[in-house]
C-alpha cells in the first residue's frame, strides 16, 4: 500500500475482464460500434428512469451509497420551481488507492455516456458535464463528438478537466469547478441538487453509478435485482491493492464474502494482517475479521466501516501498519483545501503525530494522535478533516500491538 500525490489508475487492471459476472467491464472500448453491440440501443425512458432506478434499488458507487432515485427526484423537483438543472457525472477519482473509475472509463466510456444522457433527459438538463483528470479530457471529447455527430445524445456534454487532488470528487468541489471555481470543497446548507452551478440545480453522480443507470433503463429493474442481495441489489466495482503488489478492479455481486473477492487476486485471506475498508478516508479492520465480513454496508457495519468507493487496501501477516498509516496522513495534511483551521493547523500537527507514532514514540504520542484527530472532527469547512480523524481512530485501535512494541523499545 503506497500513498502516491496523484490517482495513477494506470497503476491499476481489471482482473478478468471476460468474466461471466461482468456487466460493466464488458472491454467494449471507445468504440461506439462495438459498444452498440454489446449493450444495443440506448433506451429513452425520460421521466419514466426515475421509477425504474427507484423499483431497482440503486444506490450511489462514489462513496456515500445514497438511493440514487431519490437524489434525481429532488433535482428534478427542485427545476420545476428553479430553473433547467445541469448533470454531471463525477471521474475525478483523487482517493490514491481507487482505480475503478478510471478502469471503467477505459473499458466501458459509452455506458457511463449512456447514464449520463439518460439522467440529463428524466430532469430536462440544459447541459452535461464529465468531469476527470486532465490527462483523459482529449480521449473522452472526442467520444462525446462522436456521439454527438451520430445522434445518439440529446443534451450537450462538456468534459472538464479536475485539478489532480484528494479532495477533487467532493461534490461541492465538482459544483465549485463548473461555477468557474478552483474547485474547493465548500460548506454548503444548501445541497446541489438544489442549487449547484451557477446556482441552477445540480446533479453529480459517480461514473460507475451511471453506467448501472444505463443498464437498468435498458434491462430493468428485476434484471438488476437478479444480483447481489434483497437489500443491496446488483453489482460494485472494488479496487484490490496491497504492498506486495496484487492489485486490480473486479466487479462483484454485493454481498460476495471478502474472503471470495480476495482470492479473486489470488490473496490468502487468512493470512492477513489489516484490511483499509474505504480507502484514505476508510476504517482500518483487523485481518481476522475478514473471513466473516462481506462486501455490503451491513456486514461491514459490524466492525464499524462501510464500503465506501469499493477500496481495499490490505496487509499481508507481518507487515507493520503504523509507517502505512502515518504516511497516508502526511499525504491528506498536504492534501488539504487549506481553507480552515483544522486543515491549516490540525492536520500538519496529526500527521507530525502519527510519524512519531509510527517511528515508535508509544503511547504518550499515540494519546496525542488521538486528541488531534478528536480536535478537528466536525470542525472542517467540509469533511477532510473527519474522515481523516476517523481513518486514525480506527488505526491505532487495530495496530494497538505495534504502539506498545514501540513503547517497549
Amino acid at each position: 500500500m503506497t500513498a502516491i500525490t496523484e490517482p495513477r489508475p494506470s497503476r491499476h487492471r481489471a482482473t478478468a475482464p471476460d468474466h461471466p459476472a461482468d456487466r460493466l467491464l464488458t472491454g467494449a472500448g471507445g468504440s461506439l460500434r462495438r459498444h452498440h453491440e454489446i449493450y444495443g440501443a440506448r433506451a429513452r425512458r425520460g421521466r419514466d428512469l426515475i421509477d425504474l432506478i427507484a423499483a431497482a434499488g440503486l444506490t450511489g458507487r462514489g462513496g456515500a451509497a445514497f438511493p440514487v432515485a431519490r437524489k434525481i427526484e429532488a433535482t428534478a423537483d427542485a427545476a420545476r420551481r428553479r430553473n433547467r438543472p445541469f448533470v454531471v457525472a463525477n471521474g475525478a477519482e483523487g482517493e490514491p488507492l481507487s482505480g475503478k473509475d478510471a478502469v471503467l472509463l477505459r473499458q466501458s466510456p459509452h455506458l457511463v455516456l449512456d447514464g449520463l444522457a439518460a439522467v440529463a433527459e428524466a430532469v430536462g438538463a440544459q447541459a452535461a458535464h464529465l468531469c476527470v483528470p486532465a490527462h483523459r479530457v482529449d480521449e473522452l471529447a472526442s467520444l462525446v463528438a462522436e456521439r454527438a455527430a451520430s445522434g445518439w445524445d440529446r443534451t450537450p456534454v462538456t468534459v472538464t478537466a479536475t485539478a489532480g487532488r484528494f479532495v477533487d470528487g467532493e461534490t461541492t468541489a465538482i459544483v465549485d469547478l463548473l461555477s468557474g471555481g478552483p474547485g474547493l470543497p465548500r460548506n454548503r446548507v444548501v445541497p446541489s441538487a438544489v442549487r449547484g452551478v451557477g446556482g441552477r440545480p445540480t446533479l453529480v453522480q459517480n461514473v460507475e453509478t451511471l453506467a448501472h443507470v444505463a443498464l437498468i433503463s435498458r434491462n430493468g429493474a428485476a434484471w438488476f435485482r437478479g444480483r447481489g442481495t434483497a437489500a443491496e441489489p446488483g453489482t460494485a466495482l472494488v479496487t484490490l491493492s496491497g504492498r506486495r503488489g496484487l492489485d486490480g478492479v473486479v466487479e462483484t455481486d454485493l454481498g460476495t464474502p471478502l474472503a471470495v473477492v480476495l482470492r479473486r487476486i489470488s490473496v490468502d485471506p487468512t493470512d492477513l494482517r489489516a484490511v483499509l475498508v474505504g480507502g484514505f478516508h476508510g476504517t482500518w479492520v483487523d485481518g481476522r475479521a475478514v473471513p466473516r465480513l462481506a462486501l455490503s454496508a451491513r456486514s461491514l457495519s459490524e466492525v464499524g466501516a462501510s464500503p465506501g468507493a469499493g477500496v481495499f487496501s490490505y496487509l499481508m501477516r507481518g507487515e507493520r501498519g503504523l509507517p502505512v498509516v502515518a504516511e497516508i496522513v502526511g499525504h491528506l495534511a498536504r492534501e488539504s483545501a487549506g481553507q480552515c483551521g483544522p486543515c491549516r493547523f490540525g492536520m500538519p500537527a496529526l500527521a507530525e503525530a502519527m510519524a512519531a507514532v509510527a517511528a515508535g514514540a508509544g503511547a504518550q504520542a499515540a494519546h496525542r494522535a488521538v486528541t488531534l484527530a478528536d480536535t478537528i472532527d466536525g470542525r472542517g469547512a467540509c469533511s477532510h478533516p473527519d474522515g481523516t480523524a476517523h481513518m486514525v481512530r480506527s488505526a491505532l485501535a487495530v495496530f494497538a500491538d505495534e504502539v506498545a512494541a514501540g513503547q517497549l523499545r
